[in-house]
C-alpha cells in the first residue's frame, strides 16, 4: 500500500494538525500503529510508503498517522537526518507559513518542495525547535 489517506486534501483545515514524531525500525510499524490505535481509541488515518531516493542513504521510508502521532519507519541511517524535527504540522497551505516564518527570523532547513501527497518544508524556529510544515493534496493515483 504505497499511499492511503482518509483525507486527501488538507486545504479545509481551520487550524494545523500537530503530529508528534515517533521513529521505529524496519518491521516495527504495524506494532506501533496497533499500540497507538489502542492507546488513543482511534484508527490510523494515513499510510505512506516513500520509495528509496538515490540522494538519501538508507533506503525507503514508511509513515503512518494515528491521532496526534506520526510514526516513521526506516533504517537508522534513513531516519537519522529526520530526527532533528520534533514534529510535523499538517496545514491548509504551506505558503503563508513559509512567508511568516521567514519574516519572523526562522532558519529554513529544507526549502518547500513537492512530495508524495502534497508539499512541505522544514524550518528551525528562533528558539531552536525544528519542525516540518506539510500540506496534503490528492495525488494523480488517488481517487
Amino acid at each position: 500500500m504505497p499511499l492511503w489517506r482518509k483525507s486527501l486534501d488538507s486545504s479545509h483545515l481551520a487550524e494545523p494538525r500537530a503530529l508528534i514524531r515517533v521513529y521505529v525500525a524496519p518491521g516495527e510499524l504495524d506494532g506501533a500503529i496497533e499500540f497507538y490505535e489502542k492507546l488513543l481509541g482511534v484508527d490510523s488515518d494515513m499510510y505512506m510508503s516513500i520509495p528509496p531516493d538515490p540522494a538519501e542513504p538508507g533506503g525507503g521510508l514508511t509513515l503512518a498517522a494515528v491521532g496526534g502521532f506520526l510514526i516513521l519507519e526506516g533504517r537508522p541511517e534513513r531516519l537519522a537526518p529526520l530526527r532533528s524535527a520534533v514534529g510535523t504540522l499538517l496545514v491548509d497551505d504551506i505558503a503563508p507559513y513559509f512567508e511568516r516564518l521567514i519574516a519572523y527570523g526562522a532558519e529554513i532547513v529544507h526549502l518547500p518542495a513537492e512530495r508524495l501527497g502534497g508539499a512541505g518544508f522544514a524550518v528551525r524556529h528562533p528558539d531552536g525547535t525544528v519542525m516540518e510544515y506539510v500540506h496534503h493534496r490528492p495525488s494523480e493515483d488517488e481517487s
